[in-house]
């Protein structure tokens, strides 16, 4: 299969760097593989990964099988294919065995083996059928019903016809999909195997293989045990200058996975005064639940500041990111509660919820509940001004040209925090920060003003980042240590390190930031 389509020496050195942070062992990928005729560039991609240095596990539907054999996909990754729910002996459940090992057979229930298995599944490609069981949870062959129970990171590469790919019930089912957290790999627009011209045809095997490398990355970022939580692999993340100190990475990718385990970071000021990380020599269990007898005060939302009856100012957050590090924080064993404005999602299961309206609301609720908070996360838009009055009634546009309204600054809720916050170690407090210009900057600074032991910054222009996005792209910046007395605007003259992280999911996303925030807690209480 070498010198196909889409697949390069650069794209395979990215994709096995990537492979590479996972160093205690080789990541998983399952492959779903549906009836298209693009079926074929799934041998390709199978094998690619491999030589990778990936376990690859396939699944084929089908329909699959009428364009490719199970032969194949067999030989190209050296282990069963899965094809159907009741075979007549059970495919491989091993979890740790590779090659011939995989060749073995087993008891079990083989579909959550084979979802609990994963790291990342991929579906490549996904025909219209498969995209509509996804986005309805259908659950009636070996891949839909592994996809139902699979809770990693999904990426979906969609290969269709063009009139299919464009009608609006398949256009619904991928913004259902995207809605769920999958990642979608958009097709290309060419000749189709019908002859018919337009989009529809598989992504480029490369850029598939780009979008699985980032999303390893991702995954190691969900992965790393708490003692590991503030450090990023080897030629992961470019460090970037924050102007408050230079930043740096540590020299080590962390061998971590979901049963895996990762040194102790030590941090060293070097001469320069850069900031370096060293790893002891002794190695800790991962935490799966490292918030577990925690409380997590959570924000979330926009806030509504009322003009008349009728109107009020607000913003455009969707509450989506607030929502996600909830459920994290629940899923990694906090007792959460959750200050919300008005947003149009679900209450979080489990989740003691506190709706709100203005600032003024979410700053009283914040004010009942932080003090017994452990793990604070400050990601609500709250609005910076509200009307000086709000009128009783609605606001005639009879007889006026014009209307002015008179602004005042609404209370800093996330300073007040930074100034109230215990003075032992026991509280982590994170800010967030979304900015159009000079993103590293303004960020440092709130880091700084308002005391915060991280701040997840965005910028708003950035494809796959901002509201209403199920995805972000953020930079995590952490205060660096003190050197010295305050600057010249009465900040704290302090470094800091800064780590920008790859597009994910926000779901995904909030699973970093809980255990980056864990970690640090951990590290100021020891």
């Amino acid at each position: 299969m070498d010198g196909s389509e889409g697949s390069d020496d650069s794209v395979n050195s990215a994709v096995a760097a990537a492979y590479q942070s996972f160093r205690h062992r080789a990541p998983h990928v399952l492959l779903g593989v549906t009836g298209s005729i693009a079926a074929f560039k799934a041998c390709q991609l199978a094998s690619d990964l491999t030589k990778s240095g990936c376990r690859v596990r396939v699944i084929m539907t089908a329909a699959a099988r009428q364009f490719v054999g199970t032969a194949t996909f067999d030989a190209l990754t050296h282990s069963v294919t899965r094809t159907e729910m009741f075979p007549e002996t059970e495919y491989a459940l091993s979890m740790e065995g590779d090659g011939a090992d995989n060749r073995d057979f087993g008891v079990g229930i083989s579909h959550i083996e084979d979802a609990k298995w994963a790291d990342i599944a991929v579906i490549a490609p996904a025909t219209a059928n498969s995209i509509a069981k996804l986005a309805a949870g259908l659950a009636d062959d070996y891949l839909s019903t592994t996809m139902l129970a699979a809770t990693c990171p999904k990426l979906v590469c969609p290969a269709m016809n063009v009139h299919m790919y464009e009608n609006p019930v398949t256009q619904r089912n991928l913004a259902v999909c995207r809605q769920l957290g999958y990642r979608l790999v958009e097709p290309e627009t060419g000749i189709l195997a019908c002859q018919d011209v337009g989009k529809g045809r598989l992504a480029n095997v490369a850029t598939i293989e780009r979008a699985i490398a980032d999303m390893l990355r991702a995954a190691l970022l969900v992965l790393v045990p708490v003692s590991a939580s503030s450090q990023a692999p080897s030629g992961y993340m470019s460090p970037e200058s924050s102007g408050y100190g230079q930043t740096s990475s540590r020299a080590g990718a962390p061998e971590s996975g979901r049963n895996g385990q990762a040194a102790d970071a030590v941090n060293e000021t070097n001469t320069d005064g850069t900031v370096s990380e060293t790893t002891n020599a002794d190695d800790n269990d991962s935490d799966e639940r490292p918030l577990a007898g925690l409380s997590a005060l959570i924000t979330a939302g926009p806030t509504q500041e009322p003009l008349d009856p009728v109107r009020y100012i607000t913003n455009h957050s969707t509450g989506k990111m607030g929502y996600a590090l909830a459920q994290a924080a629940k899923a990694l064993g906090a007792e959460v509660t959750l200050v919300s404005g008005p947003v149009a999602l679900p209450e979080p299961a489990g989740v003691n919820v506190v709706h709100v309206l203005s600032a003024e609301d979410m700053f009283e609720a914040v004010q009942r509940h932080f003090a017994s908070a452990d793990i604070v996360v400050m990601a609500a838009a709250v609005g910076d001004f509200r009307p000086e009055h709000a009128d009783a009634e609605k606001i005639k546009k009879q007889g006026r040209a014009d209307l002015t309204v008179r602004l005042v600054s609404n209370p800093d809720i996330l300073a007040w925090m930074g100034g109230h916050r215990r003075t032992d170690g026991s509280q982590a407090l994170c800010g967030f920060a979304m900015e159009t210009q000079d993103l590293i900057h303004n960020a440092a600074r709130k880091l700084l003003a308002k005391r915060c032991d991280m701040l997840v910054a965005n910028d708003l222009r950035e494809p796959g980042a901002g509201f209403a996005t199920d995805t972000n792209v953020v930079t995590i910046l952490t205060p660096a240590g003190g050197c010295g007395d305050d600057d010249d605007n009465g900040l704290p003259n302090q470094q800091v390190r800064t780590e920008r992280l790859p597009q994910m999911p926000k779901t995904q996303l909030a699973a970093v930031i809980l255990r980056r925030l864990a970690g640090i807690r951990a590290q100021a209480a020891a």
